[in-house]
């Protein structure tokens, strides 16, 4: 499966994403590739791939990306391979992108799951992002884009507000937990052994529900 979380910035989606992937076992991280410079800190590979502008632009034409976006004048783009690997191997994948990328996976697999971390107000929103340096133009665009995100939240899957980081990590947790155990899936790759069980299951007759 894949389960897309999306975010205005400052929302705090990536602290979120790292407490989910250290509590959900088979989840993995698709890592984002950006044009983007790198940050202090920040490991290729790692946080992101970077990648320069015509490296980037190739690579769209080879088809290399699952889907990309042009994000406050940087590319970003979930590479495919890293989504097919994971799915070869066992693990559901993580993505980490604006709703832009969303609607686009969503559109190419439909055993997508999308989740929405909405912060608890555009004023909290604004104090977290002033917190992080933002000069006021800068500031202002970023609320104003917030707002746009946040119109598009109602037609993702989960919303859920990230008031208390431990509150929405755990609510986020649990909605992964229950996905992995839709009807849907457990009929493509039923969890038991039994073979009489599992022809019940899949071919039997149910007079209830008839």
């Amino acid at each position: 499966m894949l389960f897309v979380l999306s975010a205005p910035s400052g929302t705090g989606k990536t602290t979120v994403a790292e407490r989910l992937l250290r509590m959900c076992s088979n989840l993995k991280r698709v890592i984002t590739a950006t044009t983007r410079p790198r940050r202090e800190g920040e490991t290729h590979g790692v946080d992101y791939i970077f990648l320069d502008k015509e490296g980037f632009e190739k690579r769209i034409l080879e088809g290399y990306f699952l889907e990309y976006a042009l994000v406050y004048g940087n590319y970003y783009g979930t590479p495919k391979e890293q989504v097919l690997e994971n799915e070869k191997k066992g693990y559901d994948s993580l993505l980490v992108i604006d709703v832009q990328g969303a609607r686009k996976v969503k559109d190419a697999y439909q055993d997508t799951t999308l989740l929405f971390l909405m912060p608890p107000s555009l004023e909290e929103l604004r104090r977290r992002l002033t917190t992080r340096g933002y000069g006021l133009e800068n500031l202002e665009n970023r609320v104003k884009k917030a707002s746009e995100e946040i119109a598009c939240a109602r037609y993702f899957d989960y919303i859920v507000v990230n008031d208390f980081l431990d509150k929405a990590v755990e609510a986020l947790h649990t909605i992964i937990l229950a996905q992995r155990f839709r009807r849907e899936r457990f009929m493509r790759d039923p969890k038991i052994k039994d073979g009489r069980m599992i022809e019940l299951l899949r071919q039997g007759q149910c007079e209830a529900f008839r």
